[in-house]
């Protein structure tokens, strides 16, 4: 089985740290930035990424804004998107789907539902 290349973004490099750590030891590959706008660059540059892990609440550009222009690269129409948020308050589940993105798990990631999530990719 091919290993799958996973980009983490978030604005906490503590978080990005812990998952990092936690897939790598999965065997998969982990590239993570900080910013949903370096996140669009490493996108349109690497078409071999599979899953994308957004944390939704950042400076700048959240991942409601990102989603969708990720969608829009050519290369990442259909890239796996897992929405990541911290806020896990009643629509947020819904609004992420409704922004683009495939999946949704809430801080503290349960890292065995995120293995089963990143499992369906």
């Amino acid at each position: 089985m091919e290993k799958k290349k996973v980009l983490i973004v978030d604005d906490d490099s503590r978080n990005i740290f812990a998952l990092v750590n936690t897939l790598k030891a999965k065997s998969f590959e982990c590239l993570s930035c900080l910013s949903a706008e370096e996140a669009l660059r490493i996108l349109a540059g690497d078409s071999s990424i599979d899953a994308v892990l957004m944390d939704m609440m950042m400076p700048e550009m959240d991942g409601y804004e990102a989603i969708p222009l990720i969608k829009a690269i050519p290369s990442q129409e259909s890239t796996f998107v897992v929405a990541v948020t911290a806020q896990a308050m009643a629509g947020d589940r819904e609004k992420c789907i409704e922004a683009g993105a495939d999946a949704y798990i809430s801080k503290p990631v349960d890292v065995d539902k995120l293995l089963q999530i990143l499992g369906e990719i």
